[in-house]
């Protein structure tokens, strides 16, 4: 089976260290590859940088669909552009937050997120709510860092992912914590031995799980409303959507 993993941001280097975090995981017999949009923002820390980072993992997906691709990945936290994504592609489309969440419940009863800035501790409350997770997350961290830290300065943004962390092995009551980043992937035995509990890490989750849907045989549903899009006329610089 081929896995694609979609960095939704622009930066390579991030595209490169998920890329690898996947391969570390994948079975035997399993092909990896990640790539990320050409056009769009270098790291995703709001909405807005959601919304534009959607349309570059909507044409990821197009191009996937010519390559035989089995499943995919969306390699970032806030899951932009999932369920469109899915309408797109019979093969599973996985966020790693949903992915995450998953997994982090069959190990504890509760957990806690510990992500980059302030403010996206609301977008991964948004998710939490959104995909029927909210009484599983005791609270939503955030080490303060923004995202490209991860890239430019990882030995202190480590640093700071680990205090807030163990804040929360303290302070919030969890048995396990969920990494909020994709750009985190590269972390977790590191956060794992310094913290003492199970670490989940939404890249390698979802590689886990894309693997068991497609050895089920389990595609993405085409009734209602993941069904492919309607064909229909765009216009301006989205004609070349049109069909």
């Amino acid at each position: 089976m081929h896995i694609r993993l979609i960095n939704p941001n622009t930066t390579a280097s991030m595209t490169a260290k998920i890329g690898e975090a996947a391969a570390r995981v994948a079975a035997a017999g399993t092909q990896t590859s990640a790539c990320n949009p050409l056009a769009g923002p270098v790291s995703i820390e709001s909405h807005f940088d959601e919304a534009i980072s959607a349309i570059g993992v909507l044409e990821e997906i197009r191009r996937g669909e010519t390559e035989n691709i089995d499943a995919y990945i969306i390699a970032c936290f806030g899951d932009p552009g999932l369920l469109a994504a899915r309408e797109l592609s019979p093969a599973p489309v996985i966020g790693i937050a949903e992915a995450a969440f998953h997994l982090a419940t069959l190990i504890s009863t509760r957990f806690s997120i510990v992500t980059t800035l302030g403010r996206t501790c609301i977008i991964a409350e948004h998710l939490l709510q959104s995909y029927g997770f909210a009484h599983h997350c005791r609270r939503v961290r955030a080490a303060e860092i923004p995202v490209l830290d991860l890239e430019d300065d990882g030995a202190c943004a480590l640093d700071r992912i680990i205090e807030e962390c163990r804040r929360a092995r303290d302070e919030d009551g969890v048995g396990a914590i969920v990494l909020g980043c994709g750009g985190m992937a590269d972390l977790t035995a590191q956060i794992r031995d310094a913290v003492g509990l199970p670490i989940v890490e939404g890249v390698t989750a979802a590689v886990k799980l894309a693997e068991s849907l497609v050895s089920l045989g389990l595609q993405t549903s085409k009734h209602g409303d993941l069904a492919f899009p309607r064909p229909k006329q765009f216009t301006g610089h989205f004609d070349y959507l049109s069909a």
